[in-house]
């Protein structure tokens, strides 16, 4: 039932949570059969732009001058990058350098997260390649040896990569082992389960379908709760110096 003028999105100068109840569609240029939530860009304070990408069948997304990262929540989509042809089932990935022509197609209902941002080279390293994977088939490892919380690296932490992206899942009752205060920036998508998310001074419920933008040196935690585990994707801005 809707309560109007209800909603647990809320919207901070260091952070944002977004709730599906206040998700605004928009298609955006060169999509076809297709439509965008954006959820955070730089008219919001970020330096990157994240948005889910809903295609019918035949549906295509539109292209882009940056770098991109797409990640299947569901359906299927095709990447032509010539010469190859990827299909990405749910769970794959991919991402795409900046300058390099691609074609995202999907012939079912698809959703996909997709992280466009300008790429920040460095002198003395050629930019990274296309690359395409499955979350199912990376390594899992334990965060600081906490078995209950464990990471996935979408992408290698290779210095030609400015930015990272990772699923992590939490056993129900773990929690990261502080509250966490840094230099990057995080776009953060929930997967799946639950828990309560600390961003600055404020303690919020999240669950599946939830986004959050946290900006450079917002406080941050999390745990899970409830029976099942919860898992996010998330982004950071990596590998560069703060100087830019």
């Amino acid at each position: 039932m809707h309560n109007p003028g209800q909603t647990r999105s809320a919207h901070r100068p260091d952070h944002r949570l977004q709730t599906p109840d206040t998700f605004v569609r928009m298609e955006l240029p060169g999509m076809k059969k297709a439509a965008a939530i954006v959820h955070i860009s730089p008219a919001g304070g970020a330096a990157f732009t994240q948005y889910a990408a809903e295609l019918e069948p035949g549906g295509t997304l539109g292209s882009t001058d940056t770098q991109r990262f797409l990640y299947v929540l569901e359906g299927s989509a095709i990447l032509t990058a010539e010469p190859a042809t990827h299909t990405l089932l749910a769970d794959g990935f991919a991402y795409v350098p900046e300058g390099a022509p691609h074609v995202v197609k999907a012939d079912e209902r698809t959703r996909l997260a997709v992280i466009e941002k300008p790429y920040q080279p460095l002198s003395f390293i050629s930019a990274p390649e296309i690359l395409v994977g499955n979350e199912a088939e990376v390594v899992s490892v334990a965060l600081n040896g906490d078995a209950d919380v464990q990471v996935r690296s979408l992408l290698p932490g290779d210095l030609c990569f400015d930015f990272a992206v990772n699923t992590m899942t939490y056993n129900p009752g773990a929690a990261l082992s502080m509250v966490e205060i840094h230099v990057m920036e995080h776009g953060l998508l929930m997967l799946e389960g639950g828990g309560i998310y600390r961003l600055g001074d404020s303690w919020y419920p999240v669950t599946a379908g939830d986004f959050i933008w946290m900006a450079p040196y917002c406080p941050q935690w999390f745990g899970a709760i409830g029976k099942r585990p919860a898992k996010y994707l998330i982004y950071k801005d990596w590998n560069r110096h703060p100087l830019g």
